[in-house]
C-alpha cells in the first residue's frame, strides 16, 4: 500500500462528544497513525518513547487510534498526558475501519505518511523514535 493516500478514518476524541477525521490533518506535515492497545506492554513502551522524544517528532502529526473501549482510551490518554502535546490526537475508531484497512494483527502499529500524505512505511511492533523520524522524512 505504500505511496496511497492518506484514509479518512472518524475518531472519537477524549472528550467523548468531538469527532475528528484523519483527512483534516495538517497539509505539508507528515502524519504517523498509531494504533495500539491502552493494555499492551509494547504500545505503553511505545507510547513513553514517542513522549520522550518529543523534541525530534513535533513536525510530525501523530494520531493514536485504538478500537478499545472509550474509558480505556481515556484512561491511556490521562496517564501519558497526551493532551499536553498539540501535535498529537488520541481517539476510538468506532468502526474499526484503521484495524481494517490495513489488515492489523498485531501491535503497536504504525502508518507513516510523508508530507505529501501518501504511505511511506508500516511497522507492527515498537520502533524507535529515530526511526519514525526518518520514514516520515523521506
Amino acid at each position: 500500500m505504500e505511496g496511497k493516500p492518506l484514509p479518512g478514518f472518524n475518531l472519537l476524541l477524549p472528550d467523548s462528544s468531538t469527532w475528528v477525521n484523519t483527512n483534516q490533518a495538517p497539509k505539508g506535515k507528515p502524519v504517523i497513525l498509531y494504533y495500539f492497545n491502552p493494555h499492551c506492554p509494547y504500545c505503553k513502551a511505545q507510547t513513553k518513547e514517542i513522549i520522550e522524544d518529543m523534541d525530534q517528532l513535533k513536525a510530525n502529526q501523530f494520531y493514536f487510534i485504538t478500537p478499545y473501549p472509550f474509558d480505556e482510551m481515556k484512561k491511556f490518554w490521562k496517564e501519558y498526558e497526551l493532551a499536553k502535546y498539540p501535535n498529537i490526537s488520541t481517539g476510538i475508531d468506532t468502526s474499526g475501519a484503521m484495524g481494517n484497512y490495513f489488515e492489523v494483527s498485531g501491535v503497536p502499529y504504525l502508518a507513516i505518511y510523508g508530507k505529501d500524505q501518501k504511505l511511506t512505511n508500516t511497522f507492527m511492533g515498537k520502533i524507535y523514535s529515530s526511526q519514525i523520524k526518518k520514514v516520515a522524512e523521506q
